[in-house]
């Protein structure tokens, strides 16, 4: 940074991170540098999340069985997907992927993100993201099993476990003396045996029941707390609802950050207090919503996984 010639304000650690998350937030690809570049304009776009998951292989079936029809829409689909740099017009070109009507938002798709990583690089979350991916805890022989890359092992937002999670476990249900024998039925997504399937899906229904009690907070808890934090803005006077807040949920404040940013701190002024505390509010808001999302979707699996036991069980 020396060698820059950057001035003093510039050489701080608080600038490092602007420049950083700059980098991280703004940025568009390009060929000749990895860092990318920042293109006037377009990075006013807000994100579109990708509609299906190229890692899915019944996503990736589904797909081709709709569009196999006309190719000429599989070539336009595939083109508009991504914006890019082209070097025949020198100039970095976005291509909608629908019409939009005057004065409509255009959306722009910067790739396949799960929650976890759109609040880490761009600093937001979707409610309903179609790339959601919750992982669960595996036992190291199940990944030796397994030819499938750790991850692929997830579950999905509407609670499925994924194609190469079931995959894995079918195998790793199956004897050892058999897996031999049986496991092209294992790696083809088919189902080995009822007793086999219905093993699996209470392995993970315990999995996933034992990851929420092991939580601090419940489900319900949280979207109280989501529900208390939307209401600080009927609060004429932001130090009463921390009051409340602390009262109800005395544990989420951690090192009390907040009620300190809510009395300030000394040599701050009202107005830099209470934009501090809204900013480390916002913040926290950000956190409990993921964190509710991530149990939601766990708990979208029990219930999957306790309907498929009950169906083939009647069978």
């Amino acid at each position: 940074m020396k060698e820059l010639k950057l001035k003093p304000p510039l050489l701080t650690f608080r600038a490092w991170i602007w420049a950083t998350g700059t980098i991280s937030s703004r940025t568009l690809h390009i060929p000749w540098d990895e860092a990318g570049c920042l293109c006037p304009v377009g990075d006013f776009f807000n994100y579109a999340a990708p509609t299906e998951d190229p890692d899915s292989f019944e996503n990736v079936e589904n797909w081709q069985n709709e569009h196999a029809k006309d190719d000429l829409d599989i070539h336009h689909s595939q083109r508009l997907t991504d914006g890019g740099y082209e070097e025949d017009v020198a100039a970095y070109c976005f291509y909608a992927k629908k019409n939009y009507n005057v004065g409509e938002q255009v959306l722009l798709s910067y790739g396949t993100y799960t929650n976890l990583e759109l609040l880490e690089y761009y600093g937001f979350l979707l409610e309903d993201n179609p790339n959601e991916k919750v992982f669960i805890p595996l036992d190291l022989d199940m990944h030796s099993l397994s030819c499938w890359p750790k991850e692929s092992l997830y579950i999905h937002q509407n609670g499925r476990p994924s194609f190469a999670l079931m995959c894995a476990l079918r195998l790793w249900a199956t004897p050892p003396r058999q897996r031999k024998s049986i496991g092209h039925l294992a790696y083809s997504g088919c189902p080995i045996s009822k007793g086999n399937e219905i093993y699996v899906m209470k392995w993970i229904g315990k999995k996933c029941d034992a990851l929420l009690k092991e939580m601090p907070t419940s489900v319900e808890e949280d979207k109280s707390l989501v529900h208390l934090i939307d209401k600080m803005v009927e609060y004429e006077n932001l130090r009463e609802w921390v009051k409340e807040a602390s009262a109800v949920f005395g544990g989420e404040f951690g090192d009390n950050n907040i009620l300190k940013a809510a009395y300030g701190v000394e040599g701050d002024n009202e107005l830099t207090s209470l934009v501090r505390t809204k900013m480390l509010i916002d913040r926290w808001k950000l956190a409990v919503q993921w964190r509710l999302m991530y149990k939601t979707v766990v708990a979208r699996c029990i219930s999957y996984c306790t309907d498929i036991i009950n169906s083939l069980s009647t069978q």
